[in-house]
């Protein structure tokens, strides 16, 4: 049985809701996806941040969740993490959807048993998270969630075909993304709390 992990990319926000401090916007987010991705069945748990940011994983780690600090932090660098600790295959996702649902995190590793890659697209521009088995592929390309689309990781691919695209979320980049939230579904209740419940 392949071993599976989500990884969580926890970089800065671009932008923090008025009143709200940037640092504890940043830290409601990731502790919500953290949550999201330790309570999933399918695969175990990872965070990625870049090295000055180590605190701030070891703060939201649960105890059997796996670290990784990296130079920079990138897509890339979290999957070749991934692969050095023993994973067959890797999702991984922005740090800023605290209300993505689980079902659409294993959607993403799904396609992994007959392709070699899997891209969420974010319904508000870039990308949710890619998934791949490892090790990368040679012709794997740097990939960039904020701006970042679907057909970065296809038109690389030596078929379109390996790459399967699966279905997206929103991610909280702007003001205009809250809207988007849904107090009906479970969970983000750090991101809600400071958003006023």
């Amino acid at each position: 049985m392949s071993r599976r992990i989500v990884v969580a990319l926890l970089t800065p926000p671009a932008w923090a809701p008025p009143g709200v401090p940037p640092e504890a916007w940043r830290e409601a987010l990731a502790e919500d996806v953290v949550d999201l991705i330790a309570a999933l069945a399918a695969a175990d748990a990872g965070i990625a941040v870049a090295s000055a940011d180590r605190a701030l994983a070891d703060s939201l780690a649960w105890p059997s969740m796996s670290r990784f600090s990296m130079e920079t932090s990138s897509v890339t660098a979290a999957l070749v993490a991934a692969t050095e600790a023993g994973y067959d295959q890797a999702a991984v996702i922005a740090g800023d959807a605290p209300d993505l649902p689980g079902l659409l995190v294993g959607k993403l590793l799904q396609p992994l048993t007959t392709r070699r890659a899997g891209v969420a697209p974010a319904h508000n521009g870039g990308l949710l998270g890619v998934s791949s088995r490892l090790p990368l592929p040679e012709w794997f390309p740097q990939i960039d969630l904020d701006k970042g689309t679907p057909d970065d990781l296809r038109g690389a691919a030596p078929r379109r075909a390996q790459v399967a695209v699966t279905p997206g979320w929103h991610r909280l980049r702007g003001p205009d993304d809250l809207r988007r939230l849904d107090p009906g579904l479970d969970g983000w209740d750090n991101t809600r709390l400071l958003l006023g419940g």
